[in-house]
């Protein structure tokens, strides 16, 4: 089973939240789903938080990575900016290494 971490779309119309979940690759965008590794929030909290919200959850994250998972386009921008990249890099360097 081939395994992708992607954006599941939630929230109400014209102000999207989204989940970070590990997925079936062959299942569609808002279909079932594997886990819950975060969310992202691109408007903001509210009109006086406009600043773009992301929580990750880096352990699970680097274990999926660690098992094969794939992450889409804007997962792996996510999770760059956000550290989980250099966590699995130095995870698989710690695990390479005597």
């Amino acid at each position: 089973m081939a395994v992708k971490l992607r954006l599941v779309r939630m929230g109400k119309k014209k102000q999207p939240t989204y989940r970070i979940v590990a997925a079936d690759a062959r299942r569609a965008r808002g279909g079932a789903f594997l886990e819950i590794v975060g969310t992202y929030q691109p408007r903001g909290l509210s009109a006086a938080q406009p600043e773009t919200v992301v929580t990750v959850d880096t352990e699970k994250c680097v274990r999926w990575l660690q098992n094969g998972a794939q992450p889409t386009d804007r997962v792996a921008k996510i999770f760059k900016a956000n550290g989980v990249t250099e966590a699995f890099e130095t995870a698989k360097a710690a695990k390479v290494a005597p």
